[in-house]
């Protein structure tokens, strides 16, 4: 369901910073989200890197180590959740942790309110075919739950800054900032995923929501997918690029929708750079768009709407 310490740590920096847009807003906060810092929005993001965070490593790493219990386990964890795909059991892998140690990792960053678990929605084959003899790699099958981070700025730590900190230790940031200019997009994006359930959830505060977030099984991911009490299906996806999301995608998201059997009682665009005009014309009850300036919404209220 909606991360409401999120929501807050979005209305927070806004207030306390005044960006001059939308767009501005989500892409400082997706690296400064959660600090109580001033920050200057009008100066580029690589340059506030390097002389609030880089020129500043050692007192914020002693920090973030004091988070970690200085436990290098806690900070492999946070790393490969940070830099891989979100889910626990891959995680562990990259993390070379086995599902005690790993465990035991996961429950305190968890009891110490640095990251969330996203549970997964999939059904399990044996599930969905009680009486039918699975084949083996459908037996073996795994579900896997994700997790998010409960602060933008823990997550950029560990996507960003940890892979590079013996370079930072030296006074070296060329590798780092130059990662970031190529990654950031990217990075961005599940903040903005995020932000663009909240934003969705607030559209359908009257609805009683059963069930929101992202959805994904072995063939399938889904950015977002809320479900009401009414029966309404609501399928979102979310496009933090600099391209303008066409047809195309509308075309995509309805082939997702048909192997995952359902009927979208409305499909929910969210993105940076806007819409092509063929797919502006289509909006209406069964295609929502929303861009950045959407957002909004999102500084009127506090989190009390939250479900």
């Amino acid at each position: 369901m909606t991360n409401v310490k999120l929501l807050d740590q979005f209305r927070s920096f806004y207030f306390k910073n005044y960006p001059e847009d939308m767009e501005t807003q989500i892409s400082y906060f997706s690296v400064f989200g959660g600090l109580d810092w001033e920050i200057d929005t009008t100066l580029p993001i690589s340059q506030l890197i390097q002389s609030l965070i880089l020129e500043n490593f050692s007192q914020i790493d002693k920090k973030m180590c004091e988070l970690t219990l200085h436990n290098t386990l806690n900070r492999k964890l946070l790393k490969a959740l940070a830099t891989g795909d979100r889910r626990i059991f891959s995680a562990f892998n990259k993390a070379g942790l086995n599902n005690k140690n790993g465990g035991v990792a996961l429950n305190y960053l968890q009891e110490k309110g640095l990251i969330q678990i996203e549970y997964s929605r999939e059904e399990h084959p044996r599930e969905r075919f009680p009486n039918t003899k699975l084949k083996r790699e459908q037996a073996r099958h795994r579900i896997s739950h994700k997790v998010l981070f409960t602060t933008p700025f823990i997550r950029f730590w560990f996507y960003f800054i940890v892979p590079h900190i013996k370079e930072i230790q030296k006074g070296e940031y060329s590798a780092l900032l130059k990662n970031f200019e190529l990654k950031r997009n990217s990075y961005t994006s599940l903040v903005y995923e995020e932000l663009s359930e909240i934003l969705l959830n607030y559209n359908l505060r009257d609805a009683h929501i059963l069930s929101s977030g992202s959805y994904w099984d072995a063939n399938i991911e889904i950015d977002i997918l809320t479900l009401t009490q009414n029966g309404r299906i609501y399928v979102g996806e979310c496009k933090w690029t600099n391209h303008k999301i066409n047809k195309k995608e509308l075309h995509k998201i309805n082939d997702k929708c048909k192997k995952l059997g359902i009927e979208p009682t409305q499909i929910v665009f969210f993105s940076k750079r806007g819409f092509s005009k063929e797919l502006m014309q289509l909006r209406g009850a069964k295609l929502a768009l929303y861009s950045s300036e959407d957002f909004k919404a999102l500084l009127k209220k506090s989190s009390a709407y939250t479900n």
